[in-house]
């Protein structure tokens, strides 16, 4: 038998079968109850370095801020 002839069957069966236990075994273990704070963790990338928005400390304006006060002002001297 050919080297060419005996590591094609190889790959075409045992090959082929191990990598399809890798997949499963991979596919098991990232969804295994244990990783749940690793998806979490995955899942937030893209939110990581982003500041939280800033909030207005007066609940009079609507959370506008000064911005609305200078425009009641305005209209009111209108």
């Amino acid at each position: 038998m050919e080297t060419y002839s005996m590591l094609r069957e190889i790959a075409d069966s045992w090959v082929l079968l191990a990598m399809f236990i890798a997949f499963l075994g991979v596919a098991v273990w990232s969804f295994w109850p244990s990783q749940s704070s690793a998806r979490k963790d995955a899942s937030m990338i893209p939110f990581r370095n982003e500041t939280a928005p800033a909030r207005a400390k007066d609940n009079k304006t609507g959370g506008l801020g000064d911005k609305t006060k200078a425009l009641k002002v305005e209209t009111k001297n209108v």
